[in-house]
């Protein structure tokens, strides 16, 4: 390795980024100015303010796939949330981004979720049809710029615009050019038209690469992590996943080379190889992506008009495979739907109370007494429930309905 190569390594290692990676001075700035920082960067300031967040700890007793009481170690998605910021860091730095913005919307992508995972957030987006219905992602916009009041000049955390942005957009676009939704059958999320920004958050464009890298780390976490659950909760065996694709070959080869060692640790071989492939696969094919079209700027990727951080096409195939598989076997295997429908008649059970009642505790229950309308209450008591963890909603609903609420 020539000394150019050397320092260029050692450039990467100490953080520089590259032309088209996110930078911090560069930020289009928050909502409130809160002065300079003399030890961190802006991005830096993001990712703590969302960890030292009420929202970032509830994280911790909410559901991922196995509902918070089933076992102290499946993921929840606290757990879930430090694996994808984890893997968003290594792809961010291998790819010369800002490893901070990725790090701060991988924390934050999960906060607008309800109790009992994607279950609540059904039942809450039934439950608002009428007046826009709900969005998980939205939700975490929500929090992050108006429910959680820490600060005694401001709502909200009052993260950066690029953070902001990377919550919002990290699956890509919303609309088009005139704000029309995509997808016919996709409708826009409420509220969208009101966010509190210091600028536009430019619905139709794609986020930064950061964001990108943070919402391909998701997909790696939930495909790789959910089958370690699943093998822990006794729904698959090993064995089942042996022409799985994507990861059938990480299976046969764990399975050829350690017969005989305990189950746990042949999981774990398996996990750890499908990462690993995963997330290289990511970076080398993000890196062509990039090279070809060439961007120069954090700017010039939002006007890529395509995805860049991605799997290769062979993978995203066999990665869409190993979805079906989990969905087939695992999301909606009965060991796992019995408790998701419980847990959706506890969330119905306390929108309707509290919609009737308004008996929420503190400023909540007079927000939605006071509440202009029927849609205002709604939007209150949608806010209330989806800050829950999964222990207080059952304690809450076991308080009001006197049903002993249990879920197992």
């Amino acid at each position: 390795m020539s000394s150019g190569d050397d320092e260029k390594g050692l450039g990467r290692i100490m953080g520089e980024r590259a032309a088209y990676a996110s930078d911090p001075a560069q930020s289009r700035g928050r909502l409130y100015n809160p002065g300079s920082s003399p030890t961190r960067s802006e991005f830096q300031r993001d990712r703590d303010r969302i960890i030292h967040s009420t929202a970032f700890r509830r994280l911790q007793h909410k559901t991922q796939v196995f509902l918070h009481h089933e076992g102290q170690h499946f993921r929840t998605r606290l757990t879930h949330t430090l694996e994808v910021s984890q893997m968003a860091r290594s792809i961010a730095r291998a790819l010369a981004l800002d490893e901070d913005l990725a790090e701060a919307v991988a924390l934050a992508h999960d906060l607008g979720h309800t109790p009992f995972g994607h279950a609540g957030e059904r039942v809450l987006n039934d439950k608002l049809a009428e007046w826009g219905g709900f969005d998980h992602n939205m939700q975490a916009i929500r929090v992050v710029t108006r429910l959680e009041n820490r600060y005694a000049e401001h709502d909200g955390l009052n993260l950066t615009w690029e953070t902001l942005e990377g919550i919002l957009k990290h699956n890509g676009p919303l609309t088009d050019r005139a704000g029309r939704a995509l997808r016919p059958d996709h409708p826009l999320p409420p509220g969208l038209d009101d966010i509190p920004a210091s600028a536009d958050l430019m619905t139709w464009t794609h986020a930064s690469l950061e964001a990108q890298a943070a919402a391909i780390a998701d997909d790696i976490a939930y495909n790789s992590h959910d089958i370690d659950d699943a093998l822990r909760a006794g729904l698959i065996r090993i064995g089942d996943l042996t022409e799985v694709p994507l990861v059938g070959p990480f299976v046969r080869e764990v399975l050829a080379r350690w017969p005989d060692i305990e189950r746990s640790r042949q999981a774990h071989e398996v996990q750890r190889r499908l990462i690993t492939a995963q997330i290289e696969d990511v970076i080398a094919e993000s890196s062509r992506a990039i090279a070809q079209v060439g961007p120069q700027s954090a700017e010039d990727v939002r006007f890529a008009r395509r995805t860049l951080i991605r799997f290769s096409p062979p993978v995203a195939e066999a990665e869409r495979g190993l979805k079906r598989f989990l969905f087939e076997h695992v999301y909606r295997s009965d060991e796992v739907m019995g408790p998701v429908r419980r847990s959706q008649t506890v969330v119905s059970m306390l929108f309707d109370h509290y919609m009737v009642t308004g008996a929420m505790p503190g400023a909540w229950g007079e927000a939605a007494r006071n509440a202009a309308d029927r849609g205002a209450r709604a939007r209150i008591v949608a806010d209330f429930i989806a800050g829950m963890t999964d222990p207080y909603a059952l304690e809450q609903h076991g308080r009001l309905f006197d049903a002993g609420s249990q879920l197992g």
